[in-house]
């Protein structure tokens, strides 16, 4: 390890892998919070854990799972906005999680608003108000891109620090 720790790749390599996270963040593209993660851990692994280090590390993971449930929250939040039913959006839900492994790298957000869509328009027996509510599975995409993106820079920040000052 202490050859990788003193190399002049190794933050290189690990920087360039959290902008890869951050720009999977803003594009739905790659699970970005859990790839920023991994390279903390990977850092981590090389450099060492001490107390700081680890009570740091701690909150970067809390951080990253916190971030990985925020999609889902403030999707169905926003569409419980718009009068959408909870078995709505727990199949919408569900549907997304299915469309990301089906049809990566959109078919999660494709999935969850066909499926609100249907199951609203099959409840309400109105197709309008079924736009709504993918309106708010739509809207609530958009804001989680924004808290996501967010919580991915205060991991990075925590990380910068912990390279900088407690290594």
């Amino acid at each position: 390890m202490d050859t990788i720790a003193n190399s002049t790749w190794f933050i290189p390599v690990l920087i360039a892998v959290m902008a890869v996270g951050l720009i999977g963040l803003m594009f739905y593209i790659i699970p970005g919070l859990t790839i920023i993660w991994l390279a903390v851990l990977a850092y981590g692994i090389v450099y060492g854990f001490n107390v700081w280090s680890g009570i740091l590390f701690g909150i970067i993971t809390l951080l990253m799972i916190g971030g990985n449930l925020v999609d889902n929250l403030m999707m169905g939040k926003e569409a419980r906005k718009t009068g959408a039913g909870w078995p709505s959006i727990l199949v919408a839900l569900t549907a997304g999680v299915v469309g990301t492994f089906m049809l990566p790298p959109f078919g999660g957000l494709l999935f969850a608003a066909v499926a609100i869509l249907v199951f609203e328009w099959i409840r309400k027996k109105d197709f309008k108000e079924g736009l709504k509510s993918t309106g708010g599975i739509l809207k609530g995409c958009g804001l989680s891109i924004v808290v996501r993106v967010f919580i991915g820079l205060v991991m990075i920040g925590i990380w910068g620090a912990w390279a900088l000052w407690i290594r």
